[in-house]
């Protein structure tokens, strides 16, 4: 949405600074508060800033009201104490800026209840020009140096397995490692098999925070926190584990969404590995990826499973559905190819061969597939590669010989 064909945009702006200034908005239905958070934030000479004199319609219109390189978001909790408090929640969810409120009372209660929303500041009224600035010298510390142009969100690549023991996890953490390094952009893995993922034990890694980390306090997930919780590999790519222990948690949507947005605001490409949950069905993993790699076998229970999630998951072709056939043997005692795409609805796009050399040799040394040459690792590099926008490597033509 735009300022245009948004009706939350015909409202005063009022810029108070140019250049590399923090850009402001200030949102507050009442006009007296408001007015003295404005006066307070000329004398502080904040920099630009965009006064609403109201809250946003709905939630809906969070996007929109982020859409312009905000560094910092000012809120009246005061009008409609509810209702502001969901959207410092939201803002919080969908994005990393500073939110801080404003209010008249010094309830403690209600502080505690902004600070769990996501608010990094609690400002009461009357202001203090001191107290003021102290908060907005935070927020300026907060944000990059300097402001480039707004990164497109990085793809988000999620791999689900038909059924359990599908090869999810050795497909996705491979694929990873190839495409940090088929790609050269930034990568990051995040486990999301949640309770006992084993990405890490995968790439031989051992990691000190896990994706429980991220999730249990999500509204004050931003990238310096994030990038806190990562460990990177020697291939380049930076993992997100699943916890060492059994952990009882259980995430709510809105965490994981804005895990894997900010996961996407700092990285090229995210990979997500989400084992064969179905409870994520209904979070940004499927409503805004870019492709999901839908992984099974070619057993009759890996079939008849993988047909079910096409026909109740990808029957509108949202969001991109591409199936990879794990373990695959051509032979004439398996399932023939014409049964696998009838039972399927369609051509698998990928066939990784069975190599369980290969995979024991993973297992055994902890290294990467990825980082060999196998049959394997030459068809995940194959997907790498599709996945970043690169041609495919061209077949080695055999040396001539007299017996072909």
């Amino acid at each position: 949405m735009n300022s245009i064909s948004s009706p939350y945009s015909d409202l005063p702006n009022v810029d108070t600074a140019g250049g590399e200034a923090m850009s402001i908005a200030l949102i507050g239905p009442d006009e007296q508060r408001r007015a003295a958070a404005s006066a307070a934030l000329a004398q502080c000479q904040a920099g630009r800033v965009r006064e609403f004199s109201d809250y946003p319609p709905d939630l809906e219109q969070v996007p929109w009201l982020l859409d312009q390189n905000r560094d910092v978001v000012i809120i009246d909790v005061d009008s409609n104490q509810e209702y502001a408090l969901q959207l410092v929640e939201r803002i919080c969810i969908q994005s990393v800026v500073t939110v801080m409120v404003y209010s008249t009372s010094t309830d403690s209660g209600l502080l505690v209840r902004c600070m769990r929303a996501g608010a990094r500041e609690f400002l009461t009224l009357p202001f203090s020009n001191s107290t003021l600035a102290e908060a907005l010298g935070r927020a300026s510390a907060r944000r990059p140096a300097s402001r480039s142009p707004k990164k497109e969100d990085g793809t988000l690549l999620v791999f689900l397995g038909a059924k359990g023991g599908a090869g999810v996890t050795t497909i996705a953490s491979n694929f990873a490692v190839a495409l940090a390094q088929e790609s050269g952009s930034s990568t990051v893995l995040i486990d999301l098999d949640l309770p006992l993922g084993d990405a890490a034990l995968n790439l031989g890694i051992v990691a000190e925070y896990s994706t429980v980390n991220a999730l249990q306090d999500f509204n004050r997930l931003d990238s310096s926190f994030f990038s806190k919780l990562l460990i990177k590999h020697s291939s380049g790519v930076s993992v997100l584990a699943a916890p060492g222990k059994f952990p009882q948690f259980q995430a709510p949507n809105e965490a994981i969404d804005k895990l894997i947005a900010v996961a996407r605001q700092d990285f090229d490409h995210v990979v997500v590995d989400m084992g064969s949950r179905l409870d994520l069905t209904d979070t940004v993993l499927f409503k805004g990826a870019t492709t999901v790699y839908l992984v099974t076998e070619t057993s009759i229970p890996g079939l008849r499973n993988a047909n079910r999630l096409i026909a109740q998951l990808f029957s509108a072709n949202r969001p991109k559905l591409e199936i990879v056939i794990n373990r695959f043997e051509s032979r004439p005692l398996g399932v023939a190819e014409e049964h696998i795409a009838k039972a399927l609805t369609r051509t698998p796009d990928w066939k990784v061969p069975n190599d369980f050399a290969a995979v024991r040799q993973m297992q055994n040394t902890a290294t990467p597939l990825a980082l060999a040459d196998s049959p394997i690792s030459r068809k995940i590099r194959q997907m790498a590669r599709a996945a970043s926008g690169q041609p495919p490597v061209a077949a080695k033509k055999k040396g001539f010989s007299l017996f072909g």
